[in-house]
């Protein structure tokens, strides 16, 4: 009965109910559009990162990490990279050995980071060719050909086909000293990677600093960068190696991560602004509905109507409203959310995340951006229903009676 009583007051001011719907409605939307667009965007920009650049796990020799070295390398990495491409969710994996040395072009000179990469396994890896800005890709037999980071050869005023001299140590102490060919520049979205950045064939790269067979950083790239702490834990079970360091990409960039995590907290100061609105037009159009019914719940109550029971009718009839609400406002979200995750919003100049050049937001379609803002609603409208609902239970039926 007193829920039918709920359902009649809800019909019977159409108009208020109407406003109270919307109220909750619009916060509901603004909630799910709000979280859909921070993991949409916030996923884009962990996969653009992780997938092109440093991979969603990392393998390193026991403490390269800590203080990176050119003594500190992998030995037998094919072997290591068999089993790594042989384990679930795993797409590809990659070698890379990494150095430091100066190098210069004509008159101009700067200090560089100097990677090698395998071209067919990095470019399965993380679409290395991709970003190629100007030039071409190594092919796979070792050229002394190189490619430069696009600050690097703004910076060293490089043109394509011209010489760059490297001057470094290598593995077995001596000088390594070496010309190679400039073949394109490369534009990874990281523009201070780009600056100090150039990358050799590994096959010229090992000749180079005197590492034969052998490399620094195996750089793997999982089908969902969600799996990573599962396909991490298999891994370590399968190589078994207390010699070899294996960390997430988390880890690996523990500066990236920590600039993410710090943005999704600002999201949620924003959502919370969101619900404190929501409640407060919840707060308000309840409270006005029985203000004005007063002398009802009075009548009520002369009639043997419960205390607990005309609670309970007002707490049912914002719930009804707020479950409305949510029907009606997940059906939207979608639409939005769905436009949004193909189209999505251009921003008028692009903006650097954690390093990374984004010049969209996008959405992304999932339970999470649905099931809290409903949460959210419901509780919101069951707990700001409950000082109304009091006010309500405790009316004075001799004094509402009089009531006009």
């Amino acid at each position: 009965m007193i829920l039918k009583l709920a359902f009649k007051n809800a019909l019977r001011q159409k108009r208020r109910s109407l406003f109270t719907i919307l109220t909750m409605f619009g916060g509901f939307v603004l909630a799910s559009v709000a979280l859909a667009i921070a993991d949409g965007s916030y996923n884009k920009v962990i996969d653009a990162f992780t997938k092109t650049m440093i991979g969603h796990i990392q393998i390193h020799s026991k403490g390269y990490l800590d203080k990176p070295s050119i003594y500190k390398p992998i030995d037998d990495y094919r072997a290591i990279g068999e089993k790594i491409q042989n384990t679930n969710y795993v797409k590809s994996w990659t070698p890379r050995s990494i150095s430091a040395g100066l190098v210069s072009v004509g008159e101009k000179s700067t200090a560089v980071k100097i990677i090698g990469i395998d071209p067919n396994l990095e470019d399965k890896t993380t679409l290395f060719s991709k970003r190629i800005e100007k030039g071409q890709m190594f092919i796979e037999k070792p050229e002394h050909t190189a490619i430069l980071g696009k600050g690097l050869a703004k910076n060293l005023k490089a043109q394509i086909d011209d010489t760059i001299i490297i001057l470094s140590q290598a593995a077995d102490g001596s000088v390594a000293n070496d010309m190679y060919k400039i073949i394109g520049t490369y534009d990874s979205g990281d523009e201070m990677s780009d600056r100090t950045t150039m990358y050799l064939n590994l096959a010229d790269a090992q000749e180079l600093f005197v590492l034969p067979d052998k490399i620094h950083e195996i750089a793997i790239v999982l089908t969902s960068f969600k799996k990573t702490e599962k396909v991490l834990t298999e891994i370590e079970s399968k190589l078994n190696n207390p010699n070899l360091d294996i960390q997430p990409w988390q880890e690996v960039a523990k500066t990236f991560y920590q600039s993410m995590e710090a943005d999704k907290q600002g999201n949620y100061v924003m959502n919370l602004i969101i619900i404190l609105i929501v409640a407060i037009g919840v707060l308000n159009t309840v409270l006005m509905a029985v203000l004005e019914r007063i002398r009802e719940y009075g009548v009520l109550k002369a009639l043997g109507t419960k205390p607990l029971q005309i609670f309970r009718m007002v707490v049912y009839e914002s719930s009804i409203l707020a479950i409305v609400s949510i029907v009606i406002g997940t059906v939207i979200a979608l639409g939005i959310n769905y436009f949004l995750s193909i189209n999505g919003i251009k921003y008028p100049v692009p903006i650097d995340i954690g390093g990374i050049s984004m010049n969209t937001m996008v959405s992304e379609i999932n339970l999470h951006s649905y099931i809290i803002p409903a949460i959210v609603v419901l509780f919101t409208a069951f707990f700001v229903s409950m000082f109304p609902a009091l006010k309500a239970a405790k009316a004075d039926p001799a004094k509402t009676m009089r009531h006009l």
